[in-house]
């Protein structure tokens, strides 16, 4: 059974676990993407060339048309490959449409010369598999298709000791041009998984899974750029009395506490909200499109709430509560670091004053 599953991962997964596939499917569909436009591109250049070519080489007239009709495809297909989005099924299938007109290139060229075993049909067969991402199977059945096409269209124009040559190539070429797809699809597949958990590790905060204090910052940053935001509300919560408890309890029930936080925060959070920990007992928490105060005080007025009801310490008697600072974004500022300031400046004289509540800055 575990053979079974390994096989049918890289059959249909390219040798991961299909969840881990799916979280990396669309950065696959993007990198097929930019190396198509690259080839498209490249084609266009290649047909232009032997075409013109043609219209003056006797040897090559006879494919002055199908070389003017994919020149027209390429130029065509660079083109549209510049508008389309990246991680579109449009763009993934255009790939697969072009991956068969350069299979299907290969028979009409071996067409004009049947004397000799196709060479440019199992070149294809070799190559083109190795500028796809995708479902390896897709690749076989596309393989699989156009050899039976090519072997079919041929058999009776050519002579059958050709023919059968021609049959143990495809056959060959074919099934090594899979497991070359196979390799390189885990290979690359492979590299977007290390990607995408080193970009999780260096936008997440180990200890809560939250935002860390550079994806926040770039985050608002991002949005406060935006011409058309001129609404926000930026809050900085701070654990009261944070040292106490662990030099009371230890750093192992400080990091729980943390941990309680982090949970809480990112369960209160689920519409868009830019959730995350700035560092130490800091969080951040900014609302988008929203400026009122009305609004402020009462998300505020529930966290502090819930930080007291949801976050427990060993000695259930005694409590954990939290304190934050307010700064409304009406438009004016253009950085994070300007919001953050105003913000904190509320959250330092809130403490100062009366633990366990908020103010706006004003």
């Amino acid at each position: 059974m575990k053979v079974l599953h390994t096989l049918i991962n890289y059959l249909c997964y390219c040798g991961i676990e299909k969840e881990e596939y799916n979280s990396v499917k669309k950065d696959a569909y993007v990198s097929n993407f930019s190396i198509w436009r690259i080839l498209h591109c490249f084609m266009a250049v290649v047909f232009a060339v032997l075409f013109f070519d043609s219209l003056f080489d006797s040897l090559l007239i006879q494919n002055s048309l199908i070389y003017g009709l994919y020149l027209v495809y390429a130029v065509i297909s660079a083109v549209c490959f510049f508008i389309i989005k990246k991680d579109s099924l449009i763009a993934q299938f255009w790939i697969y449409l072009s991956i068969s007109l350069l299979l299907l290139l290969g028979c009409f060229l071996t067409q004009t010369n049947l004397e000799h075993p196709s060479t440019t049909f199992v070149v294809m067969l070799l190559i083109t598999p190795m500028f796809m991402v995708d479902k390896p199977y897709f690749m076989g059945i596309e393989a699989a298709v156009a050899s039976v096409i090519y072997l079919v269209w041929m058999h009776g124009l050519k002579e059958p000791i050709i023919w059968k040559m021609d049959l143990v190539n495809v056959t060959v070429f074919a099934i090594s041009g899979f497991f070359i797809h196979v390799i390189s699809n885990s290979l690359r597949i492979k590299e977007f998984v290390l990607t995408r958990k080193l970009n999780i590790q260096k936008d997440f905060d180990e200890l809560t899974g939250l935002k860390n204090k550079s994806a926040l910052t770039r985050e608002i940053n991002e949005f406060l750029s935006n011409k058309k935001k001129d609404k926000g509300i930026l809050f900085v919560l701070d654990i009261d009395r944070f040292k106490s408890i662990n030099d009371t309890y230890g750093h192992d029930v400080g990091d729980s506490v943390i941990k309680q936080l982090g949970a809480y925060l990112n369960g209160c959070f689920n519409n868009g909200e830019i959730v995350g920990r700035f560092g130490g007992d800091e969080f951040i928490f900014f609302k988008k499109d929203s400026d009122d105060e009305d609004t402020a005080e009462r998300i505020a007025q529930e966290i502090v709430s819930g930080v007291t009801k949801n976050i427990t310490l060993p000695d259930e008697k005694q409590t954990v509560s939290a304190s934050i600072g307010i700064a409304l974004y009406h438009g004016e500022e253009k950085y994070y670091s300007e919001l953050f300031k105003n913000a904190d400046l509320a959250l330092y004289e809130v403490k100062a004053k009366r633990i366990g509540h908020y103010k706006i800055f004003r």
